[in-house]
């Protein structure tokens, strides 16, 4: 038995230090991209993310819907593993139909159906048109498109039909098939439309180019695409049945894979990796975890992992350290482990990125995590929280809410993530709610604000220099204390 000379940190004893901050340090020159594999020093990653977040490997978080807006923002989603192995390529393979700027139709409605069918489809995939088509799918012959703005129930009835509302195609701008994105904005704004169909010979819609696209990439501008321009995405697999799961899911088009587990230190993510790299080579990139010291950084990063994640039992879902006592604060776990990872770039020439798992509450903390030296963050209460999360969103005590469990909860039942077998003995999650933030795209776009503004004030314009830099002290619970002791305080909503 050893006892380690330290109490176990968590971000929330922290405060960062200002720095000097120069003419150079403004919003629009920080850097927040990160390296999201391994690469040798002095080299870029093969895959690098202009926003440092990832959605976290949860039936609760990571769905098609969210994939994709997490990657309309520069970020990567993880599509969870906790499902049978078609049912997941098909969520991959969603995710990979849409193009930036270009989208796959996937939402529609026959002519015969009703207006109330068409507002359960804008409401329940969040969009501002469906498509109508002949047979009601993608592939049918394109008769026009409703919006919500077409129908009101104050003076159209429910089971009126779609029909007796669209905007039928001889009313409607198109565009063709091969068009650039350059021509099909200009006709979409033109025409005045939300959504501009590029329509083949044949008359089925084969893309759509959508103003609410345009709108976002003139915020962030940096999506996350792979080389013909589709939508990144990541996705989970175990150590159980990985020899079926792995190829699937590279043949949806997975971008990068990384095992899910509570406990990574393990020789089962070792053989897992070794599988891939005899399989794959490096065409196939995989990142492993959770672990929470070095000497399970090590044992990872020397099998061939791609990144490696850190944290365990830090999630706000999460019981593990109560089931089992296993885990760490995070800000120790991290405080060892990156230094673990400089000192393996050292001695072997290449640079393994780290990401951090679970312990953030506030906004905050994220920028704490970078400052301790996080290449980029998994989140799972924070992506659950919006509109695009897949979790039932319902009223709870007057409070819009939304439904929220973790992978080792009852309802989940991964029992492959936490080794406990093919049953779930007990319980390593719990079910809950989350109150409802609203849009990803909104959330996302004050959180960068935020940690901007922190590196602003640390006089660093990149999350290295940040990391070099910052100067982290730690702080008692009457710091906090004093922050809101001396007024009650009006908990209004955020301004966007």
């Amino acid at each position: 038995m050893r006892i380690l000379p330290e109490i176990s940190r968590t971000f929330g004893e922290y405060l960062l230090l200002p720095n000097l901050t120069d003419e150079g340090c403004t919003p629009d020159k920080v850097d927040l991209s990160a390296p999201l594999v391994r690469h040798p020093v002095g080299e870029r990653s093969p895959i690098r993310i202009a926003t440092p977040l990832t959605s976290a490997i949860m039936g609760a978080v990571s769905s098609p819907q969210l994939a994709i807006a997490l990657a309309q923002v520069g970020g990567i989603s993880f599509i969870h593993q906790n499902q049978p192995v078609a049912e997941q390529a098909a969520m991959v393979a969603a995710v990979k139909k849409h193009k930036a700027g270009f989208r796959y139709n996937d939402v529609n409605i026959k002519p015969s159906a009703t207006l109330e069918e068409a507002d359960r489809l804008l409401r329940e995939h969040d969009r501002a048109v469906v498509i109508v088509t002949d047979d009601g799918s993608p592939s049918g012959a394109f008769l026009g498109l409703i919006t919500a703005q077409d129908f009101n129930f104050h003076r159209h009835q429910a089971g009126d039909t779609v029909e007796s509302r669209m905007r039928p195609v001889a009313e409607l701008a198109t565009g063709t098939p091969g068009m650039s994105l350059t021509t099909a904005n200009s006709l979409l704004w033109d025409s005045r439309q939300d959504v501009l169909p590029l329509v083949g010979d044949d008359g089925r819609v084969t893309a759509l180019v959508q103003r609410r696209d345009y709108e976002l990439h003139q915020q962030f501008s940096n999506e996350s695409v792979d080389d013909a321009k589709q939508f990144r995405v990541g996705a989970g697999v175990n150590t159980h049945d990985y020899r079926e799961r792995i190829p699937a899911l590279v043949e949806a088009g997975a971008d990068i894979l990384c095992l899910d587990s509570s406990d990574g230190y393990s020789v089962w993510q070792k053989d897992v990796i070794e599988y891939v790299r005899k399989e794959y080579g490096d065409a196939v990139r995989i990142g492993a975890g959770n672990v929470v010291d070095a000497r399970g950084f090590r044992y990872l990063a020397d099998a061939g992992a791609d990144f490696v994640k850190v944290g365990i039992g830090g999630g706000s879902i999460c019981i593990t350290r109560d089931q089992k006592g296993i885990g760490r604060g995070q800000a120790s776990a991290l405080t060892e482990i990156v230094t673990e990872r400089d000192r393996y770039a050292e001695q072997t020439g290449m640079y393994v990125p780290l990401c951090s798992d679970g312990g953030i509450i506030h906004d905050s903390h994220m920028a704490i995590a970078f400052a301790f030296g996080a290449d980029f963050l998994m989140l799972g209460r924070y992506f659950a929280r919006f509109s695009e999360s897949p979790a039932p969103q319902v009223k709870l005590g007057g409070q819009i809410v939304k439904e929220y469990w973790g992978e080792g909860s009852a309802r989940a039942r991964n029992a492959a993530r936490y080794g406990q077998g093919k049953e779930l003995a007990f319980e390593e999650g719990v079910d809950g709610y989350v109150p409802y933030a609203g849009s990803l795209y909104d959330n996302v776009k004050v959180t960068l604000a935020k940690i901007r503004s922190t590196m602003i004030s640390c006089g660093s314009v990149s999350l290295r220099q940040f990391h070099e830099s910052a100067t982290l002290i730690q702080v008692s619970q009457q710091t906090f204390v004093q922050n809101s002791e001396e007024v009650d305080r009006n908990d209004r909503p955020t301004v966007v």
